[in-house]
């Protein structure tokens, strides 16, 4: 029996899993017993250049001809509202459906899930997190023995890409973006990558298999790098950390955090030292300990990869007549979702050079039961002259955990001081030790 596979989208992930199903089909029936028929690969754009050419008989531009013709219906088109349709139209063709479409998921997953459910049919998404990391896989088989207690992720390589050259060499952000964009890895419009959303999106999807919620996405809590100063890189590093736009899911005293953001994180981890375009995530399970994946997040083979993985897994349920559980269902509602995160912080203030500054500052976060860590003053680094032109210092203060909450009610007294000079600089820092 063999099992036919359509396409919607041949771009670069489309192209590239067209491109394994052609050339491996061989292995992977040798290997699993699945004999995969491509059938058709829809695309409105035929005329340019694919890294293969894609055999005729395959070409079309009729979405519907691949739903009509295929058992599993791939959706690599990207943006939400057609994939949605799509995808809804599918399963009710009782087509079996796999995506790479993390926004999609992320934003409208509820409504997408419960068509599958109801019709009976699955849904292959292993594509949509981590690029070539079989991360969905590992949290609902490999792990699914393990409650998982939390989920800290480098979801994307643009962001960790621009992160490593402004430390390694001491670029500012601007420099580093533009690097970026010549070298192929952002956008002219960066904005997905850079602040915070592509990450947000794959959290979000992480935590609902992780930890059997629904969460809402305009709950995630979302800060992006665009603003990041290089000299917070710098004293970071001073005090031995390095700083990552991390994806951060945690259950907490019933609670669970779901938050993208810059964090500084223990040089000496693991996590600190992934670097480039390379994506990592670390999961702590309460009987594995913690385990990390690694691996290229994005790319048209590395996804193809990714893609495939989901048609055979879903190919030999229905060769082999299995039925299992793999639908979210989100029937868990007992964690609630919370922005009050529990955490430590680094703050920089640009403060005369003076007696008394830290007094004024330490006795704010006093009132709000911060504690403080330890402090940072470096007087040699000048960043320019004060009102009565005196030198302006960076003021590093580390703290102990606190809530979010009361930190942000801190600031925003602190900002007031007369000794604080622009913004302060607020980092959440990650760290058991505290």
């Amino acid at each position: 029996m063999k099992v036919k596979v359509g396409i919607v989208g041949c771009g670069v992930v489309g192209t590239g899993t067209v491109r394994l199903l052609l050339e491996n089909s061989n292995i992977i029936q040798k290997k699993t017993g699945v004999e995969l028929v491509l059938t058709k690969v829809a695309d409105k754009d035929w005329e340019r250049k694919r890294e293969i050419e894609i055999p005729t008989y395959l070409r079309t531009h009729d979405y519907r001809e691949v739903i009509k013709e295929s058992d599993i219906v791939v959706e690599l088109v990207g943006g939400k509202d057609f994939a949605k349709n799509l995808i809804l139209e599918a399963l009710e063709e009782n087509k079996h459906v796999i995506t790479a479409n993390k926004r999609l998921l992320a934003e409208d997953g509820l409504e997408v899930f419960r068509k599958a459910r109801e019709r009976g049919l699955h849904i292959g998404f292993e594509a949509s997190v981590g690029g070539g990391i079989p991360i969905v896989k590992a949290l609902k088989e490999g792990l699914v023995g393990n409650r998982v207690r939390a989920i800290y992720g480098i979801l994307n390589g643009t962001t960790n890409y621009i992160l490593t050259k402004m430390l390694e060499e001491r670029m500012d952000f601007s420099h580093a973006l533009e690097l970026a964009q010549k070298q192929g890895y952002a956008e002219a419009d960066p904005s997905l990558d850079i602040d915070g959303w592509d990450s947000a999106h794959k959290i979000c999807i992480l935590s609902m298999i992780a930890f059997g919620r629904y969460v809402p996405f305009e709950e995630v809590y979302v800060e992006g790098i665009r603003d990041l100063d290089l000299l917070d890189l710098e004293l970071g590093k001073e005090l031995g950390y390095t700083l990552k736009l991390l994806a951060i899911s945690k259950r907490r005293d019933g609670s669970m955090e779901v938050r993208v953001h810059p964090t500084f994180i223990r040089s000496e981890d693991a996590l600190a030292k992934v670097s480039d375009v390379y994506n990592a995530i670390m999961v702590e399970g309460d009987f594995v300990g913690k385990t990390m994946f690694y691996g290229k997040g994005a790319g048209g083979q590395p996804t193809a990869s990714a893609v495939v993985s989901d048609i055979v897994d879903i190919a030999k349920k229905l060769l082999f007549c299995t039925k299992d559980k793999d639908q979210l269902e989100w029937e868990d509602q007992s964690l609630y979702l919370s922005k009050d995160f529990y955490s430590r912080y680094y703050m920089r203030f640009d403060v005369p050079d003076r007696p008394g500054v830290l007094a004024s500052v330490s006795r704010v976060l006093a009132d709000y039961n911060i504690s403080i860590a330890s402090v940072l003053q470096k007087e040699k680094v000048c960043k320019m002259a004060g009102r009565e032109g005196e030198p302006i210092v960076p003021l590093v203060i580390l703290t102990h955990k606190a809530y979010e909450s009361s930190m942000q009610k801190a600031i925003r007294e602190i900002k007031n001081l007369p000794v604080i000079m622009g913004e302060p600089v607020v980092i959440r820092v990650e760290e058991e030790a505290y």
